[in-house]
């Protein structure tokens, strides 16, 4: 089953984001997020290319849509990997009857600014989109970013970016995580400007504490609207009532997107179920 064959239902898609754990104790709680995430019925799962690099991506992957029942998606990055290695792992997941990939650039290593690419690997994510859609027939997704790119000069030149990315193959998209919608309809009107016509699917992650989520709008660049940052700073000293505001803030976005005709909500779940869980049964009732 490929991915972007869902999007031809017109509804919109639910999926979750894991990543693969790096010991037994992360193993039994994504198995619980997973089991307790299970009766929202996601469309389809991503595992990012994390805890020890791609190998455990394909093998949790793999293992999610085998033993799990879920349709699966695994991240695939150029940072680290030549093509005759990527290749390798392409062969190997499709093989094991994974069909779907996330295509991305993927970070610089800790302690350096600017990505390089591997020698004998990919420089862009546009690259690997076009090795992985001639290697064979893969549903491709790649990332968007509402509030653009951190290392990106403008929002035009981003979005001249993704056109490429989807040029070469991809056929959805699925953002960067964001807090405020205004920002996103402003990238969708401008990824149509620019051509791109392919569902645009977004990343919602509910905030649980303040410094989680100062941490992640320093790694990705996307921004906390003043009220929103106002109201999380006056509960900092409460981390239940700050996580009930949060989730209270994703389900109000969820609930405008959803009513603005929105492709798709992708929850980065961090191994976690209750936020994703709470929101999800919110939005059922709808």
């Amino acid at each position: 089953m490929r991915i972007d064959e869902l999007f031809l239902s017109g509804r919109p898609l639910l999926s979750f984001e894991f990543f693969p754990p790096k010991d037994a104790a992360g193993e039994a709680q994504l198995m619980q997020a997973v089991d307790e995430l299970r009766p929202l019925n996601p469309d389809f799962v991503s595992i990012t290319r994390t805890g020890g690099g791609t190998p455990p991506t394909l093998d949790l992957t793999l293992r999610v849509q085998r033993e799990l029942g879920f349709l699966s998606m695994a991240h695939m990055t150029c940072a680290g990997y030549t093509a005759e290695e990527m290749g390798g792992y392409l062969d190997a997941l499709w093989d094991g009857g994974g069909h779907n990939v996330l295509a991305l650039r993927g970070d610089p290593p800790a302690g350096q600014s600017t990505f390089q690419a591997t020698d004998g690997g990919f420089a862009y994510a546009n690259d690997l989109v076009a090795f992985a859609r001639a290697r064979h027939d893969f549903c491709i997704g790649v990332a968007g970013y509402p509030e653009g790119h951190p290392q990106s000069l403008n929002p035009e030149r981003d979005l001249e970016n993704l056109k490429k990315k989807v040029d070469a193959g991809a056929t959805f998209v699925v953002t960067q995580l964001f807090f405020d919608n205004a920002d996103f309809y402003r990238w969708r009107d401008g990824a149509a400007k620019m051509g791109i016509d392919v569902p645009l699917v977004a990343g919602i992650m509910p905030i649980l504490s303040v410094g989680q989520i100062k941490r992640f709008v320093m790694m990705c660049g996307a921004k906390i609207p003043q009220p929103l940052l106002l109201q999380l700073e006056s509960l900092e000293s409460d981390p239940v009532a700050v996580a009930a505001a949060g989730v209270e803030h994703a389900r109000r976005q969820c609930e405008d997107l959803l009513a603005n005709g929105v492709s798709g909500l992708h929850f980065y779940t961090l191994n976690r179920s209750k936020a994703t869980a709470l929101i999800g049964q919110v939005l059922q009732r709808k």
